[in-house]
C-alpha cells in the first residue's frame, strides 16, 4: 500500500483525534469488544472509505482465515510496523478444564493498543468471541469450557510501529482437592480399568494419609452428603458459576452439610477407604459429573503449570528483510512435524514478523505467512552476485509485481547487487543503496 507523507500524517492526526480508542481498562464479555469500539469509531470518521481504513477492516476478517498452528505454552517477541495494516492470528487446541493465561506487553508502553481477542471454533459454526483486551498489562484468564479449537487475533491501531511479546500459559482452572497439591500422589486415571475391564474409571485416586483433609477446591455449594455402594460415604459439590458438580468418594467422614455455601480450601471431610475402597490403601476418588455424565477432571486439578521455552531466536532481526540460505520449507507451525505449506529456493526474500522458540515467522512477497527456522535465514546485505542490467530489467518496481508502482528507472548495462529474489524477480539495489524488484 502506498500512501504519502502528507496523508499519513493527516491519518494520524485524525486517529490519535479519535482516540481515546484506548480504553481504561481490559473489557472482557461485553457486546462490543476494545476492537470493535475502535472499528466502529474508523467507520463514524469515515475512515472506512479510504484504502488504509478498508485495509484494516479487511485484514481483520480476512486473517482469522489464515491462522497459524501454534501448541500450548507459547511465546513470541513480535513488531507491528506502522507502514502496513498487520494482524497476527493463531489456531491452537484446548482441553476442558484448562485455565489459560493469556498475556501481551508491548513497547513502547504509550504506543499504539494491540487489540486481542479469543474465539472458540466450534465444528460447523461461526467463531464465537470469549474475550477481549487492550494491552493495559491486565492478562486473559479463561477457562476452557468446551474441548477444541480456538483462535486468537492481534491487530494493533492504524500507523504506529510497536514491539509486543505473547506469552500464553496453561494450568488448572480449579485447586488440588488434598493438601499435597502434587500431581505425584494420582495412583489411578481417567478410563483406567475396573472390575476386569467390565467398566472404565471415572474420574481419578488421589493417595494420602488416612484422615487426611480433602479440599473444596472452588467457591460453592454442597448439594449432597449421602453413602453409596461403590462411593462409600461420599460429598457433592457444586462450583459457583459453573455447570459441573464435584464429586468426593472413599471418604472417612463427612464434615461438610447439604446446602453449606464453602469457600476454596475448606475442608469437606476426611480421607479413607470406605465403599469398594475397602481393601485398598486410602484414597481419595475425585470425579466431576455433567448433565450428561462424568467427564475427566485431571485437567481441571492438575497442578503442573505449563510455560513455554523462551524466545531463541535473535529478536534484533524482526521487522528486517532476510533471504533464505539454502532450500527450506515455510511451515504451518513452529514444530519439526509441522505441516508444510510450501518449499523455498535458496535466496528467497522473506520479512521477519515474529519470534518463537528457534523460529522466525516469516511474510513473503506475497503475503503468505508461516514459520521458517532461524538458523536457515541469513541478512540481505551481502550480495548474492552483481550482475548488468539488460533491456528488460529497466523498470525496478516496489514489489515483485509488473504491475507494481515502479520504484526506480535503472539503465541497461549498470551493474546492480542481487539481494534475493521472489518467483520470476530479483531484489537488487544499486551504487546507491536504493533497492527494488527487477524481473529474472
Amino acid at each position: 500500500m502506498k500512501i504519502n507523507t502528507l496523508f499519513l500524517i493527516s491519518m494520524a492526526l485524525l486517529i490519535c483525534g479519535l482516540s481515546s480508542c484506548k480504553t481504561s481498562s481490559v473489557n472482557l464479555f461485553k457486546a462490543a469488544s476494545p476492537h470493535e469500539q475502535y472499528q466502529r469509531k474508523l467507520v463514524s470518521a469515515g475512515l472506512d472509505k479510504t484504502a488504509l481504513g478498508v485495509s484494516w477492516i479487511n485484514s481483520a476478517d480476512i486473517n482469522l482465515q489464515k491462522a497459524l498452528t501454534i501448541t500450548i505454552p507459547y511465546k513470541e517477541s513480535g513488531y507491528f510496523a506502522a507502514d502496513k495494516t498487520p494482524v497476527a492470528t493463531y489456531q491452537f487446541s484446548a482441553t476442558k478444564g484448562q485455565k489459560l493465561t493469556i498475556n501481551l506487553t508491548k513497547k513502547p508502553l504509550n504506543s499504539a493498543m494491540v487489540y486481542l481477542d479469543v474465539y472458540h471454533l466450534p465444528t460447523g459454526n461461526n467463531a464465537k468471541l470469549l474475550a477481549s483486551a487492550d494491552t493495559l498489562n491486565n492478562p486473559i484468564l479463561l477457562d476452557i469450557e468446551d474441548t477444541g479449537n480456538y483462535l486468537i487475533r492481534l491487530q494493533p491501531e492504524l500507523l504506529q510501529s510497536l514491539s509486543y511479546t505473547l506469552e500464553i500459559t496453561s494450568g488448572p482452572s480449579l485447586a488440588f482437592p488434598t493438601r499435597s497439591k502434587s500431581s505425584k500422589s494420582i495412583g489411578s486415571y481417567w478410563g483406567d480399568g475396573r472390575d476386569q475391564n467390565a467398566r472404565k474409571h471415572e474420574g481419578v485416586d488421589i493417595f494420602g494419609p488416612f484422615r487426611s483433609p480433602v479440599l473444596a477446591i472452588a467457591d460453592g455449594t454442597i448439594t449432597r452428603v449421602n453413602e453409596n455402594n461403590l462411593g462409600g460415604k461420599v460429598v457433592w459439590l457444586r462450583p459457583k458459576g459453573k455447570n459441573y458438580t464435584l464429586y468426593y468418594a472413599h471418604l472417612d467422614e463427612q464434615i461438610a452439610t447439604e446446602g453449606e455455601e464453602v469457600k476454596l480450601g475448606d475442608t469437606l471431610g476426611l480421607m479413607g477407604n470406605t465403599g469398594n475402597a475397602k481393601n485398598t490403601p486410602t484414597h481419595l476418588h475425585f470425579g466431576i459429573y455433567e448433565y450428561n455424565g462424568a467427564t475427566n477432571p485431571l485437567p481441571f486439578i492438575d497442578p503442573i503449570t505449563k510455560t513455554p521455552q523462551n524466545v531463541i531466536a535473535p529478536v534484533a532481526n524482526l521487522n528486517k528483510t532476510l533471504r533464505t540460505s539454502s532450500t527450506v520449507k515455510l511451515a504451518q507451525s513452529p514444530e519439526k512435524k509441522s505441516t508444510i505449506l510450501r518449499s523455498l529456493n535458496a535466496g528467497t526474500v522473506v520479512q521477519i514478523t515474529a519470534a518463537t522458540g528457534n523460529y522466525y515467522k516469516a511474510e513473503l512477497p506475497d503475503g503468505s505467512i508461516g514459520y521458517i527456522p532461524s538458523g536457515e535465514l541469513v541478512e540481505t546485505n551481502k550480495p548474492i552476485r552483481k550482475f548488468k542490467i539488460s533491456l528488460s530489467q529497466e523498470k525496478a518496481f516496489d514489489k515483485p509485481d509488473s504491475l507494481a508502482a515502479i520504484k526506480l528507472n535503472l539503465k541497461v548495462g549498470q551493474t546492480v547487487n542481487q539481494l534475493g529474489s521472489f518467483g520470476n524477480f530479483q531484489l537488487i539495489s544499486d551504487e546507491n543503496m536504493r533497492i527494488g524488484w527487477v524481473v529474472k
